[in-house]
Formats: C-alpha cells, structure tokens, sequence
C-alpha cells in the first residue's frame, strides 16, 4: 500500500460522524510546546467533520473553545488528581461545577476518564480509581447529568495476563482488587470499558512472533483461535476480543467495549524500523475500511467499536523513544503528516518526491449551491488561511472581487486549493462545501486557476502584502483535513450523522 495513500485516517476523524457503525474519533493530546492555539485547532477539526473529540483534561480554555460546535468531547481527569477526587465527594462537586457546569451544554461532553492506565502508573494509585468514579458520578447525578454524561477510566493491555489466543484472554490476578469494583461500577452504570490498543507495540516488541501485515490489517492469512476455531485477519481484533474473553469469563457481558487510543507512528527511533509515514498511513487507513464495514470482531461479528485515533498533532514534549514524539495525524503547523483517504475506499496516487497528489486536468472545484454560509464561510477562511491559498485575487480592487459574494469568493479561494493540492476529490471537499465541474468558472479578467500553475494566475496577481504563500507540501496536508469531512459520514467519526 505504499503508494496507496489513503486519506482514512483524517477521514477517520471525519469519519467519526458515520451514521451506522461505531464512532470514530481523534485524541487531542497537547503534551508540546509548539501547537496551534485551541481555536485554530477546533477550526481543522471541524473542517474535517471531525465529530468526536478527546482531551485528556479539563482545560477551560480547551472547553471554551469547544462550544456551540457540536463536536462531542471526552474529557479526562488525570492521575495527579485522583487522591483528590477519590478523598472527599466536594472536591468533586467544585470541580464540576467551576470546570464543567459554566460550559456545558454549549460545549458537549459526553465522557468523562477518571484516571488514564493507572496500572502502568509508577505508584499504585489503582485504588483510588473508583472511589474518584463514584465520587464524580455522585456529582453528575446532583446535577441531573449522570445519564447525558458517562463516567470510565481508560487501561493499557497491561491489565490482562493473557491475549492469546484470544479466548484465553483473562484479567491479571494481580489487579482484581481494583477491576472487580471497576468493572461492576461499568456494568452498574451502562459505561464502556475503556482499553487503549496498539498493535504497533505487539509487533514492534515481538516481531518474531507478529508479522507486520498482521499488525498492519493486510495479512493475506489468518491466524486460527484453537480454542474457538474462530479466524484472526488482524491483531487490532484480536486484541478487543481478548478483553471481550476476559469480561466474559467473570461474566460481565453487557460491557461495552471502547478503544480509547489506537493509531501509528510515523517516525522513530533507528530501531524502531517499522515507525513510517507509509506504515502509520497503512494501518490508520485499513482501521477506517474495518470501522467503516461495520464487521465487528470474530467474537462480536457487526458488534460497533468505538474508536478514538491517536493523535491529531504531534507532541514534541513527550518523553521516551523518538516514536513516542511521532503519532499525530497533522505536524503543529496543521499540515498533514500523511495523506489518508476519507472513504476508505479509493487511491490516490503520491508522488514520492513531493508528496502531492496528481489527478487529470480539466476539472475545477467551485462552491456548491447547496452548501450552507456558515460552511462556505469556514471553507473560505480555512483556504485563505491555514490552507495557504493566495485569496489577493478576491480582495477589494482585484480581479475576482466582483461580484462581491461570499459563493463567488468561496468559489475562487475553493479550486485555488483544489489546483494546488493535485486536483483529487478530496481536495475539493471542504466538508461537502465544495463541487468539481467541468466548465471553466473563469469570467471577465478573473482567471481561476489550472492543474500546474505554481500559484494563482498570474493575470489575478495585484500581489497584496497579507496574502499567504502557497506551501505545496503544506497544503496536501491540508487537503487530508478536508477530505475527512468528505466521508465524515461514514466512519466511527460520525462527524455529520
């Protein structure tokens, strides 16, 4: 699949709004120290139709920014404070109502993670988990928010003892002190049971064991459950139902299973060989076609997953081994890191030198007359902007000002993009804002740019000093963003159902 790069991943996020299926989401981590502001990025998610969200805290500003968007938002109590919570229900009862009550509804929590795989955690902390749950469910419950509001805690595969064969899989004895009253809260509550998954790891830690296509959902033979008979395609599945096995073997059938975090590096360390942009694009993309097929796992067949991609940036503060730094879909500067496509479905062609799409000439994108303002507007603001396209030909005075219209402007600054970034579907998505035609929508002196041109035509140019450059490289990671929307319906990302 090396040329194959398919925008899944972004398409992950936009599929995170699928209609049918489980929901797919995206991790916004902020371990770095050079990110976007939270408003810039809100702005690429939501043009990626991106529809659920996790934070790994409650960061008011974060909140602030999620509001009145839609967007549905995990949001986390971190392991530092679970002495807190877990202490005193009113150290429950302030948080929520300084840090959660002045901004919800408007800002849409749903989840809430107590704790984050706290049996990796240095200290033994475990205990303190579901004391801290009840706690801050006793406060929703206050508030009259204990059924709009879920409350988990996320876990690493450390929790189990055994993964395989699947059906053996079994919860480590040496944690049941804190999963027995952890799972019958879940049960209680109707709460998933929240597991980060990495098949990265499986297969970077025991290559001779688990080969990379396993890993990578492109095995061509299965691997068989000699227990069950059931048949193994991939480790992503056979590492969720190791934990169904567990959850059933002390019969708790009824929980849910959510996979927190999953993604793939695309960069590490000399030994971590396997950490690629075609690799992380590889796995991110065949995960979309999985989620979209809706097929469940062999245990669960057409059972939804809930899934969260880790991560949408790369995070340059977080420590360990150079992968660790490497995960995100988009570099800081919002371009993507890889291209995915959105559906899951088609290819799209890369040219390995500069790592821009190439499609046929011919066709050019304009705003579609069924688009609603506020998505014109965004798709406006987003090309002029993080997009890179040079909009000084829609600026007072110039060429394609008239007529004076946010269709005709959204129409110039949309196939500018759409030219610059290889001229793909994806490229004119603008979630869904955006149509290909085949008429030339040039007019008068306002020349609409062709497949090649380096940047806008040259006729339009009355260079003005605010425009941004065009960054080709940039610019394809952007177009990933976009494409996501396109299928944002119908991925775990639910974005637009």
């Amino acid at each position: 699949m090396g040329s194959a790069f398919l925008f899944a991943t972004l398409q992950l996020l936009t599929l995170f709004g699928v209609c049918r299926g489980g929901k797919i989401g995206i991790c916004y981590g902020r371990n770095a120290d050079d990110l976007p502001t939270p408003d810039k990025a809100v702005q690429l998610i939501k043009l990626h139709n991106i529809k659920y969200v996790r934070i790994y805290d409650s960061n008011i500003q974060v909140l602030k920014t999620f509001a009145n968007t839609g967007i549905e938002l995990m949001i986390g109590i971190p392991n530092a404070d679970l002495l807190a919570f877990s202490q005193f229900q009113s150290n429950a009862d302030t948080w929520l109502k300084n840090s959660i009550l002045p901004y919800y509804p408007a800002t849409k929590i749903t989840y809430i993670t107590v704790g984050a795989e706290v049996t990796e955690a240095p200290s033994n902390i475990s205990a303190m988990v579901v004391p801290a749950m009840q706690n801050v469910l006793t406060s929703l419950k206050k508030a009259g928010l204990h059924k709009k509001i879920k409350v988990s805690s996320t876990h690493s595969l450390g929790v189990l003892s055994r993964s395989f064969p699947p059906s053996a899989g079994a919860f480590s004895s040496k944690f049941a002190l804190f999963l027995k009253p952890m799972l019958e809260f879940l049960a209680e509550n109707q709460s998933p049971f929240m597991v980060n998954i990495y098949p990265y790891y499986a297969y970077r830690d025991s290559s001779s064991n688990v080969s990379l296509d396993y890993a990578l959902f492109e095995s061509s033979s299965e691997v068989i459950d000699p227990n069950t008979g059931l048949l193994y395609t991939n480790m992503f599945d056979a590492q969720i139902d190791a934990i169904n096995f567990a959850l059933m073997a002390l019969n708790f059938r009824t929980i849910q299973i959510m996979v927190t975090e999953t993604g793939w590096p695309s960069k590490g360390s000399p030994k971590e060989t396997a950490a690629t942009p075609d690799n992380a694009q590889t796995y991110n993309t065949n995960l979309i076609r999985h989620l979209i097929n809706d097929t469940g796992t062999p245990a669960k067949p057409g059972g939804e997953i809930d899934t969260y991609i880790f991560s949408l940036f790369n995070e340059n503060r977080k420590p360990g081994l150079e992968s660790e730094r490497n995960w995100g879909l988009f570099f800081p500067d919002q371009t993507s890191v890889y291209n995915l496509d959105f559906t899951g479905k088609s290819t799209v062609d890369i040219n390995p030198d500069t790592n821009v799409t190439t499609s046929s000439n011919g066709t050019w994108c304009i705003a579609s007359a069924n688009a609603s303002e506020p998505d014109l507007r965004n798709g406006l603001d987003w090309a002029c902007g993080s997009g890179n396209v040079d909009c000084s030909a829609i600026q007072p005075s110039q060429p394609c000002f008239e007529p004076d219209n946010l269709v005709s402007h959204a129409s110039y600054a949309f196939n500018s993009y759409y030219q610059q970034n290889g001229a793909t579907d994806i490229a004119c998505s603008f979630g869904g804002a955006g149509v290909r035609t085949n008429q030339n929508p040039s007019y008068d002196n306002c020349l609409y740019m062709t497949l090649g041109a380096n940047k806008t035509a040259s006729a339009n140019a009355t260079a003005n000093p605010l425009a941004k450059a065009s960054s080709s490289y940039a610019q394809a990671a952007s177009m990933l963003l976009l494409g996501c929307s396109v299928m944002a319906s119908f991925v775990l990302l639910q974005v637009s159902c």
